[in-house]
């Protein structure tokens, strides 16, 4: 285990974009890929890497998110390991809500002292999808004699108005850092070098350095970060401490992606259906924790089933199935038929319910590039595409429209035979 490591991980804001998924919940608690939920990654990477020291800040839509950690991070009596949620709250010094990341931990800050003098703070996001060794990235840390260390990847030019880009020197050191720059101009004058390019899948192409939101601070600079009042880490406090401060790049090269729109979390699931996806839940030592719910495998009969992640306690039968991930407890009927779907599955089997609920997909329906959120059920002979239909649509009760994905939401009940 590293020692004097303090993990702090994000619990992000309200999740506009990602709405309707956030209706219900904040962005670390949406449902991934079948059977976790996003903040699953950056607590496993923290476990993973020795990192056992690690507390969750919350304030959004928290209850879901609240249950999950509860239920499946309990460490030991003879390990020092822990995940606290601090959610925000009302003090004698104020009540007001995080103003953002660096606020929130200013308001947690007398939690954190309490560690001892000499620590490192690991500052993480809660909605990000990635695998990395964090050992690594302190290391780095401690070895340059950095008072901050941002984690950087180089991102195509196209994406740099939504990121945070930095110029760095020949030793990593930052030189220049714009958070999300919206003037050409200034994009390309921050473009990288051949030197940063020479590993990359397409080094012809132009690439920014983009800030990952992974920090790692000492703890002296980061006493002194919050001594003042600005809100956001990348907005104000590492643009403040640009040229007074040594802050360095780690360069990461290996898949990342921020979870920031429905479009981005649809595709980066589909994804994890591939032969060999870019996200690897497979991958040796780094292993992806949730919550443990002792369910029976996943029953088949009678399926066509192509490139899919089927979770368990799934039960299909006579259906068609092509490119979709498939949550716990899910349910589809016979003669259905879907492709690029994500059905996120449900908290209980509807089995012996006197109110006759119901979840998951009846008999001969057709879904394509759909999300259908928790507990949603779907009646037989339904027509369900988004094709053609403009963002934001939302003319059926229960669906809704998002980046060209149609979304079924949380605990909706599609009547038989609607068709959109």
């Amino acid at each position: 285990m590293l020692k004097n490591v303090i993990s702090i991980i994000m619990g992000g804001g309200r999740g506009t974009r990602l709405y309707p998924l956030t209706k219900y919940r904040c962005k670390p608690a949406v449902p991934l890929a079948g059977k976790y939920r996003l903040v699953d990654i950056p607590i496993s990477n923290c476990i993973n890497s020795g990192c056992d020291e690690i507390y969750l800040l919350s304030q959004f839509n928290t209850a879901s998110l609240h249950k999950h950690i509860q239920q499946t991070y309990k460490f030991d009596n003879f390990s020092r390991g822990f995940v606290d949620i601090l959610a925000a709250e009302q003090t004698d010094s104020g009540g007001d809500w995080y103003q953002g990341t660096a606020d929130a931990v200013r308001k947690n800050m007398h939690h954190f002292r309490r560690h001892g003098k000499d620590s490192y703070f690991l500052i993480l996001s809660g909605d990000q999808l990635y695998q990395m060794d964090f050992r690594t990235l302190i290391e780095a840390h401690k070895k340059s004699g950095a008072d901050i260390t941002i984690a950087a990847k180089p991102m195509p030019k196209r994406e740099a108005p939504s990121l945070g880009i930095m110029r760095v020197d020949e030793n990593l050191n930052i030189t220049e850092f714009v958070e999300k720059p919206k003037d050409p101009a200034v994009i390309d004058s921050l473009l990288i070098g051949d030197k940063l390019k020479s590993g990359l899948k397409n080094p012809n192409d132009e690439y920014c350095l983009a800030s990952m939101g992974i920090y790692v601070f000492s703890q002296r600079i980061l006493e002194e970060a919050m001594s003042g009042n600005e809100m956001d880490f990348g907005k104000e406090v590492i643009p403040g401490f640009l040229n007074r401060k040594k802050l360095c790049a780690f360069i990461f090269d290996g898949y990342w992606e921020d979870i920031g729109t429905v479009g981005a979390f649809f595709e980066a699931n589909l994804a994890t259906t591939d032969e060999v996806p870019p996200f690897d839940f497979y991958k040796p030592n780094m292993s992806v924790y949730t919550h443990s719910r002792f369910l029976p495998g996943a029953k088949i009969c009678h399926c066509s089933v192509d490139h899919c992640n089927i979770s368990d306690g799934v039960i299909i039968e006579d259906a068609v199935l092509k490119r979709c991930v498939i949550g716990v407890r899910s349910i589809i009927g016979q003669g259905s038929n879907l492709e690029n779907v994500i059905m996120m599955g449900a908290d209980e089997y509807p089995f012996g319910h006197e109110n006759g609920t119901k979840i998951g997909v009846g008999k001969n329906c057709r879904i394509r590039n759909a999300i259908v959120d928790k507990n949603a059920y779907i009646g037989d002979n339904c027509v369900l595409s988004p094709d053609g239909k403009p963002d934001r649509w939302d003319a059926v009760e229960g669906l809704y429209v998002r980046d060209n994905v149609l979304i079924v939401t949380k605990d909706a009940n599609i009547p038989p035979n609607t068709v959109v």
